[in-house]
């Protein structure tokens, strides 16, 4: 099993420890790339640190800051990488479902003060265990890269 690449920076350390507890014991690999306290870092240098990681393993990643807007952006900036900001809320299990299934998102980016541990881990399975659909989306995906 490919490792999953994770990231935060403060505002989502606590969450992202949740999250990983939760996948060590459903026996996912992670490699945890920072940060490791609530200190204030800049989410850029662990973004950019996990994105060469999910490029290298060809596999996911979960990245997350605050509201997860900044780690989404950074992340998008990468060719190769197709992040997915998901929110909370009535719709964020069919959010994680669509981005795998039409947009091929290989990471998944989080708020770690805009959700619970419940709602995150809920996104997270979603993400992980939806597969992309291809066909006419196989078009659109490629477009994202030029």
């Amino acid at each position: 099993m490919k490792p999953i690449i994770m990231a935060s920076d403060h505002g989502g350390y606590e969450l992202k420890q949740q999250i990983k507890t939760h996948l060590m014991y459903k026996d996912y690999p992670v490699i945890d790339v920072g940060t490791d306290s609530i200190e204030s870092v800049d989410y850029p240098v662990f973004v950019n640190k996990a994105v060469e990681l999910v490029k290298k393993h060809n596999t996911y990643g979960i990245f997350l800051c605050g509201a997860g807007i900044g780690a989404s952006i950074a992340a998008n900036r990468h060719k190769g990488i197709r992040a997915g900001l998901v929110q909370s809320g009535q719709h964020g299990d069919d959010l994680a479902r669509l981005a795998r299934e039409h947009n091929n998102a290989n990471v998944l980016c989080l708020g770690g003060r805009f959700m619970t541990e419940l709602e995150a881990i809920d996104i997270v399975e979603t993400f992980l265990k939806t597969e992309f659909m291809g066909k006419q989306h196989i078009k659109r995906v490629k477009m994202l890269d030029n």
